[in-house]
């Protein structure tokens, strides 16, 4: 059965569609079906922001009518038919799924929606506009047609400050040299209300505890010209504020009780004071010394909501700390200043932990498996807020969608680690961060892993890492680690796999620098996790840099070797860079987009990258259509895909672009349809893999491939079911790579073109 057999079956069911969408007889007899109304804008002169003005009047133009889909009113349609005597299961599915209930002309009330223009012209500059409207009603639908005349707006002459004697009054004096209100502005009532605003939050800052914005009024006088719309504003403080709202408080006492609990025995409570804050606590859990950097308001400071609001974060993200809560308490004055006391309650985590984790994994390389965590944690390790991590692993996976040739290629995985994780910069000499919005953590960590790979060979790794992570705001992530090193032992080969390596020597060399010593750093932009905003941004860099230092001391020896301590060393730089797009058309409509680009420069004793730092391409967060690694480099294809062309599939370069869109389909279900394109590229001449070398018409080896896709998408986690088929294949002849004869009947088609994914979570 051919492609062409659904195309005429999704022809047929549209014009179905159209010849039943006639919603003419189901309107009542005494009801008109609502039309929308039409914008009509008459100006006597040219006006500045015309555009945005007009976009908000047509907003008031309510209720909005029903839609329509091609001219055709397919969701009033389908309400119609699915609230009829019995509609049938089919119709009540429609309904609710896309049915919306009718807009009759009985729900319009015309004369409202012009109070309305007229009112947010008026706050907009524009007094003494008209408007009028007009009602057109015909064979069963009414619509409604406005017409508005705006006039000339009123422009600011200045502004003026109305002051008393008080220490508050000199205070917006200063403010106002600041303001968005110029001279020859438009009156707008938006720029009053943001300016009151902004001054509240200044004059918060500045101490003034107990200010609100809504004790500020601006008055406009327009008598101030005959011949021009002019007009003056007047900024004074309202006559009812109280003495508190206008004076400054200081900060007098500063309380932390770092161990807070309704169970804490008073008793046992003691008091230590440093830097003018006491620090209560009954058991020794925090040394008030570490605990004391994270505070930023310090005793006789004026009351600053910022600095307040950071230190809050600040002893929050340490992460020791369940609850974070700091409270002021107004105290008695005898002064012309307030005064105010700060608490903070810090409600800690359980110090130990053990935990067992089950696992099912799913990995990007097709492999999955069960897998058992072991993981001790000690939340505070030596009373300053550090966290120790030890993890034990063991895991047993095989490799689905492996393709023909790959099926039965299995792993075992033993690894032990510890992290131990500092909250505060650790550095041979002493640093006072800088940080105001969260605190940057010193991250130690070292593992052991064994992997034994379906009888091919055995990888025992050692690796150990220094660095620093942080996060610079609610949105962007930074991660250092100056020391990282990793050393790579391949062991017990088999007859087999040693036959693979002599045949590409450029792997075999991957294998054979088994040390790396490097600096890696990593930049995430996160604008992703909003599901209110519109538009959803994401940007990832990745740098990665290795042997630099280590060559440098064999020049400083007189070396040339490329060994250090015996262990050959890979040079290489390694950068990636990961932005992504999503168009949030509603809550549950999302076009998502992704490029990927990345690229790896061996050199000095090194001819390719590391095989564990090189990329690969395809599987179920990559080109969706092709099986994992079975996409590239460049032109290269394998005389027979199996465990042999898995490891000759990977390169230094690697380019891929991705689109979806998103859509719910019936609660936890969710569908998706998409297309990926890339591939993957050698950066110098490798005579075993021939075509795999980048060129200047890369963008011609693409490889294309387009899907469906369903998702289970339970609050915590996603379930990710893809099928999908090739578009483009990289590998064949020029002038042969583009199209696919799409024969759903032919079982070897199916076999060789339709390729299932499963995995947990969104690819991006």
């Amino acid at each position: 059965m051919k492609i062409r057999v659904f195309i005429s079956a999704a022809y047929l069911s549209v014009l179905a569609v159209v010849l039943s969408c006639n919603v003419k007889k189901y309107i009542p007899e005494d009801e008109f079906l609502y039309k929308g109304a039409e914008l009509e804008i008459k100006r006597e002169a040219d006006i500045k922001g015309f555009d945005a003005i007009e976009e908000e009047l047509e907003d008031l133009l309510r209720p909005k009518p029903n839609s329509k889909v091609f001219g055709m009113y397919v969701g009033l349609w389908a309400h119609y038919k699915g609230t009829q005597e019995k509609p049938g299961f089919i119709n009540r599915f429609l309904n609710k799924k896309i049915g919306e209930k009718p807009v009759y002309f009985s729900q319009v009330v015309p004369s409202r929606t012009e109070e309305l223009i007229v009112n947010r012209l008026e706050n907009r500059g524009f007094f003494y506009s008209t408007t009028n409207s007009e009602v057109t009603r015909k064979d069963k639908f009414a619509k409604v047609d406005y017409t508005v005349t705006i006039s000339e707006p009123y422009k600011l002459t200045e502004v003026e400050v109305v002051r008393d004697s008080l220490e508050i009054d000199r205070e917006i004096i200063s403010l106002m040299e600041e303001t968005t209100l110029d001279s020859g502005s438009r009156f707008d009532l938006n720029k009053l209300k943001y300016e009151r605003t902004r001054i509240d939050s200044a004059l918060k800052e500045k101490g003034y505890y107990n200010f609100n914005s809504d004790y500020l009024i601006f008055e406009a006088d327009t008598n101030i010209s005959d011949s021009a719309r002019l007009f003056k504003l007047y900024l004074r403080m309202k006559s009812n504020v109280s003495k508190n709202g206008t004076i400054p408080y200081t900060v007098d006492s500063i309380n932390v009780f770092p161990n807070y609990s309704i169970d804490e025995n008073g008793d046992k409570i003691d008091t230590v004071n440093l830097d003018g804050k006491n620090f209560i606590q009954g058991n020794d859990v925090f040394k008030p010394k570490l605990l004391n950097d994270y505070i930023l308001i310090q005793k006789d400071q004026r009351y600053n909501p910022r600095l307040s609001r950071l230190s809050s974060n600040r002893l929050s993200s340490i992460g020791n700390y369940k609850f974070v809560n700091l409270r002021y308490e107004e105290l008695e004055s005898s002064d012309s200043l307030g005064h105010l006391k700060a608490s903070f309650y810090l409600s800690p985590l359980t110090k130990r932990s053990v935990r067992a984790e089950l696992l099912a994994n799913s990995k990007s390389n097709n492999f999955a498996g069960p897998a058992l965590n072991l993981v001790y944690r000690n939340r505070n390790l030596f009373k300053g807020g550090e966290t120790l991590n030890l993890t034990g692993r063991i895991g047993y996976e095989f490799q689905v969608a492996g393709g023909e040739g790959r099926k039965g290629l299995q792993s075992l995985e033993l690894g032990l680690s510890a992290d131990l994780i500092f909250p505060r910069v650790i550095f041979f000499v002493p640093i006072k961060e800088k940080f105001s919005y969260s605190v940057p953590k010193t991250k130690m960590s070292i593992s052991a892993d064994y992997l034994s790979r379906g009888g091919l060979y055995n990888l025992n790794s050692i690796s150990a890492r220094y660095g620093y992570f942080w996060n610079a705001n609610q949105y962007a992530y930074h991660e250092i680690n100056p020391i990282n090193l990793s050393i790579v032992n391949l062991s017990r080969t088999s007859p087999e796999f040693d036959r693979i390596l002599e045949n590409n020597p450029f792997l075999k060399r991957s294998f054979e620098q088994n040390f790396i010593a490097g600096i890696n750093y990593t930049f995430n932009y996160n604008k992703l996790n909003d599901r209110f905003r519109t538009h959803g941004y994401f940007l990832g860099l990745g740098l990665d840099f290795a042997g630099n230092t280590l060559h440098l001391i064999d020049d400083m020896l007189g070396r040339d070797d490329g060994k250090f301590v015996g262990l050959e060393y890979a040079q290489y730089g390694k950068a990636d860079l990961d932005l992504r797009y999503h168009l949030n058309i509603d809550k549950k409509q999302t076009i998502a987009t992704r490029l990927f680009a990345g690229v790896g420069f061996p050199f000095g004793n090194s001819r390719s990258l590391p095989y564990v730092k090189q990329y690969f391409s395809g599987g179920p967060n990559s080109i969706r259509a092709f099986r994992i690694r079975s996409i590239g480099p460049g032109t290269y294809r394998p005389e027979n895909f199996d465990i042999n062309s898995f490891f000759d599939q990977s390169g230094d370069i690697r380019i891929e672009g991705n689109i979806e869109y998103r859509f719910p389909i019936v609660s936890l279900l969710k569908g998706a349809l998409f297309m990926d394109a890339g591939n993957i590229w050698l950066m110098n001449e490798n005579e075993a893999l021939p075509g795999g070398k980048i060129t200047s018409d890369w963008w011609n080896q693409l490889a294309v491939g387009t899907g469906v896709g369903l998702r289970v998408d339970i609050q915590f986690f996603v379930i990710r079911f893809d099928l999908a088929t090739p578009v483009r294949i990289p590998y064949l002849p020029d002038g042969e790579r583009w199209g696919n004869t799409f024969d759903i009947g032919s079982k070897t088609w199916r076999r060789e073109n339709l390729i299932f994914n499963f995995a947990i979570g969104y690819p991006f």
